[in-house]
């Protein structure tokens, strides 16, 4: 609490530019654990709870989760966070505080089935809440256009229905540093407690519906959006964020600055995806209608104010929105887009023109079946920066994705890798291992990853060698108590420990997995008398709810361990477990206890990852696609310390070119035709032998649109050399090695040190102790 009071002080009295980091996402976790490491009192705290007969890591699992995000968006700006307050970087994490956050996930008969994660239940003891900060978002309500008196054209936006956005305040201390910085959340209160006329006449529900409905705003992270009113609800959330934050950045500028035309000198603001890009016209609509700027110069302003980093590659995943939207739910908005739009097609004539198909393909505003506007779009054109998260995604964004607008504005453009925070991904999660590297390194790793480097020079040497075995085998052995009490399935900790996790969806393949396995059921079944490197899938991730493929292939992975478990050729070889409920919590379980990380998305698919930067960190060798940041991870450990399988992203698109046809690779390999075939016909379902036909129909007749048909062969026999390597265990130690020693490059602080000098232009603030004396009371 001083250091935090300490902080803020300081960044008023520095006046310096601060960044303002929007997302809807934030994927905590625990608190409590990471806060004592960045502060320097693990140990000290850690003695203390023990010496008065308490149980340490007992009161660490105590504490609820806080899963308000869904994963990797979510925990990317959690890390960053961390790097922030580490960096003594002013800025400020904004988002919504959901009274529930991503649902909890249980297993039944191998079906995903969600539970709401009250995860407020006991309160959150991390928090503050500022009832001072109350901001007021409107929503609905017609534009009225007057003139002013110098006959000027003014717009109001009345009869609206408000809610109220309240800040909940919680602290992100950095890492042996005075800095301590800010997440604040917004939560939905009503702009009154109830209406007084309805509760006279005794009409009690009337009188407090309208505060439920208000509050409804921030109860639940994603809304099912395969029905209207989910996706109302979600796109009501996205401008509540937006709104109250843009409101909160101008509130504190204020506090120093009259000028308006100075806010891009001390603020930037952030998109995390497109989430937050209705920032945009809610500062232009402040800055035109409260602040009576032109709009030239409003425009000037946001565009040097926004910055926006893109996170997918899916088309299917970037957002639009109905018009219709926009005309019930924020029609002045709607002018605003309309005018942004109608203006950037006049400069897309002037440098293009007679480009018709252009114009259609850049307007903002969808104008096919449905009018929809695109909300990538709309944050390109009102960013001064477009950064994707790794060197092949922003180059898939500038030459497919946004061609005609890298065309338009190349010098937008630019790529910040993504990473990973070591505090929490190393020395927190797995101390065993953090320990050992203090020993032979020093700890100047956790400030600067760089250090690890110093690890290559003991990779061969047979002290280190056997203490990194040892910790890795007492991880294993930890992991396999909690699938024991959890999952009640006896693993053995020798097993190669093959390990996807992250959340479920198609083109994450792990349907591709699991093909793998049927492989090998079938090769033992076939002569049980062949030596087999023993091998523990293991599985998490959760489906999103409407999702039904996703929620195939979760009954798919426990049908197939159902079989496999049970199955006496195979026991002691295979082994299939998925962990149900995945989180930061069980991330930092399984994480130090991985052999081996498979990441293995359709190359052109995943923006980055971040889990792939994870395991490896934690000495596991990684099976992968030349996709995403495993081609940056490559390049740092050496192609010959990683499994890299499959097509690259160049020969996908050369491949369904020329017209990709996967009954050719069905018809062509016998292994993949046996395990489709055993899939389709009920083997492991034989109490509805129809039931997983859907996913082999997606593979066979519906196009195998992520080409699990093309890269089996390839990553089979992959497989097969990740076999022959856990056998030399040495070798695979050293290699491991080697894998944690080139995670330089892969730390949130290098990204935050890239997004500060190169988009933000922001310098540290040098934070004194003391500044402010904290009240007690």
């Amino acid at each position: 609490m001083e250091r935090w009071l300490d902080t803020q002080q300081a960044y008023y009295n520095s006046d310096n530019k601060r960044v303002y980091y929007l997302s809807m996402e934030f994927l905590m976790g625990r608190t409590l654990g990471n806060s004592l490491i960045n502060l320097g009192l693990w140990d000290d705290f850690r003695d203390a709870i023990n010496s008065l007969g308490n149980n340490f890591d007992e009161i660490l699992s105590e504490e609820q989760d806080a899963g308000l995000g869904n994963g990797g968006l979510g925990r990317l700006a959690a890390c960053f966070l961390d790097s922030m307050a580490t960096m003594s970087i002013p800025a400020y994490g904004y988002g919504i505080r959901y009274e529930y956050g991503i649902f909890r996930q249980h297993i039944h008969d191998g079906a995903q089935v969600e539970i709401p994660d009250n995860w407020l239940r006991y309160r959150n003891p991390w928090e503050l809440d500022r009832q001072e900060h109350l901001h007021t978002v409107k929503f609905y309500g017609r534009v009225i256009s007057t003139f002013d008196k110098e006959g000027k054209q003014v717009r109001e936006w009345i009869d609206t229905e408000d809610v109220m956005a309240m800040a909940y305040d919680t602290p992100i201390p950095g890492y042996q540093t005075q800095s301590v910085n800010t997440l604040r959340l917004w939560s939905a209160k009503s702009s009154r407690e109830f209406d007084l006329k309805f509760f006279n006449e005794g009409n009690y529900i009337r009188a407090v519906e309208k505060k439920m409905q208000s509050e409804t705003i921030s109860k639940v992270l994603y809304p099912a959006d395969n029905v209207i009113e989910g996706k109302e609800l979600r796109f009501k959330q996205e401008y509540f964020l937006a709104s109250a934050t843009v409101h909160d950045v101008i509130y504190r500028f204020k506090k120093k600055h009259t000028d308006m035309k100075r806010l891009p000198e001390k603020v930037a603001i952030q998109l995390n995806d497109t989430h937050p890009t209705l920032a945009i016209p809610e500062l232009m609509r402040v800055l035109i209608d409260l602040e009576h700027l032109d709009w030239e110069d409003a425009w000037k302003i946001t565009g040097k104010t926004f910055a926006y980093t893109n996170h997918t590659i899916l088309p299917e995943a970037l957002e639009q929105w109905p018009v219709w939207f926009f005309e019930q739910i924020l029609p002045r908005h709607l002018q605003i887009v309309y005018e942004i739009n109608e203006r950037f097609l006049k400069e897309i004539r002037a440098r293009f023109p007679g480009d018709q198909e252009r114009l259609s393909r850049m307007s903002i505003v969808e104008e096919h079946w449905e009018r929809k506007i695109r909300m990538a779009h709309l944050a390109i054109v009102g960013s001064h920066s477009v950064n994707g998260v790794a060197a092949l995604h922003s180059e898939i964004l500038k030459n497919q994705l946004f061609r005609d607008f890298y065309e338009m504005y190349p010098e937008r453009f630019n790529n910040k890798t993504n990473g990973i925070t070591q505090r929490r991904w190393l020395k927190m999660s797995n101390p065993s291992l953090s320990s050992l590297i203090d020993d032979y390194i020093g700890d100047g790793w956790a400030r600067n990853l760089y250090e690890l480097e110093k690890l290559r020079a003991v990779a061969t040497d047979p002290e280190f060698l056997e203490r990194w075995q040892q910790v890795k085998q007492t991880n294993k052995e930890g992991l396999c108590r909690y699938i024991q009490e959890h999952n009640d399935i006896e693993v053995d900790p020798n097993s190669l420990f093959d390990v996807q996790v992250k959340r479920i969806h198609e083109y994450k393949r792990q349907l591709l997995n699991v093909l793998h396995i049927v492989t090998l059921f079938n090769r033992i079944k076939d002569d049980p008398a062949q030596e087999v490197a023993p091998r523990t899938f293991i599985f998490a991730g959760k489906a999103a709810p409407a999702y039904a493929a996703a929620k195939l292939i979760i009954r798919l992975i426990s049908a197939v361990a159902a079989v496999v478990n049970r199955d006496p050729d195979v026991a002691g070889r295979i082994k299939v477990v998925f962990l149900s409920n995945y989180s930061v919590s069980l991330a930092e379980k399984i994480f130090p206890a991985s052999d081996l990380s498979e990441q293995i998305s359709t190359a052109g698919t995943e923006a980055s990852g971040t889990g792939n930067m994870k395991f490896a960190l934690n000495g596991a060798l990684t099976i992968g696609t030349l996709d995403g940041a495993n081609i940056e991870i490559m390049e740092e450990v050496g192609r010959e310390n990683i499994f890299i399988f499959g097509l690259t992203a160049a020969e996908v698109a050369q491949l369904k070119a020329r017209g990709y046809n996967p009954r050719e690779y069905y018809n062509g390999n016998k292994e993949l035709k046996r395990v489709l075939d055993m899939i389709a016909s009920g083997f492991f379902s034989p109490w509805a032998p129809e039931l997983f036909t859907p996913l082999t129909d997606s593979l066979l007749n519906l196009g195998d649109n992520y080409m699990l048909c093309a890269d089996y062969a390839a990553y089979v026999a992959c497989q097969d050399k990740v076999s022959e390597l856990f056998k030399q265990k040495d070798e695979w130690a050293r290699q491991a090695i080697l894998n944690c020693a080139g995670m330089g490059k892969f730390s949130s602080d290098r990204t935050i040190d890239q997004y500060a000098r190169e988009i933000w232009g922001i310098q540290p603030v040098d934070i004194q102790p003391g500044s402010v004396e904290l009240q007690r009371h």
